[in-house]
């Protein structure tokens, strides 16, 4: 997953009428960021898995733990990574995030036509 650079890894203080200008309704933003989060959370934690997968080993001797440096710069990486949180906060704030709301669709789960 490609990370984009210009996004802060650190806390940054928002204006709430941003979040509730393209929804009408914050809470409703944040449930939208917060799904989107968890989505980005996934994809990362499945690369790094991957990552990781290839540097496993099948030895179960605790006796025997070998330090290996690509796993630790692979792990320092992913830790320096901005939050997903804050990833998925500023696609929204681009308008890079598409969703529907349940009211969209009748009652036989077909989309509606709003004119």
């Amino acid at each position: 997953m490609k990370t984009p650079n210009n996004v802060p890894a650190s806390i940054v203080t928002r204006n709430l009428s941003d979040f509730a200008a393209e929804t009408g309704n914050v809470y409703e933003t944040i449930a939208i960021i917060s799904k989107r989060a968890n989505q980005i959370s996934v994809k990362l934690k499945e690369e790094l898995n991957g990552k990781l997968a290839e540097f496993a080993t099948t030895v179960d001797n605790l006796e025997e733990v070998f330090e290996n440096r690509e796993q630790i710069e692979i792990s320092k990486h992913y830790e320096r990574l901005p939050k997903p949180t804050n990833l998925a906060l500023e696609e929204f704030l681009e308008g890079k995030i598409h969703y529907r709301t349940p009211s969209e669709f009748d009652e036989n789960g077909n989309l509606r036509v709003v004119e």
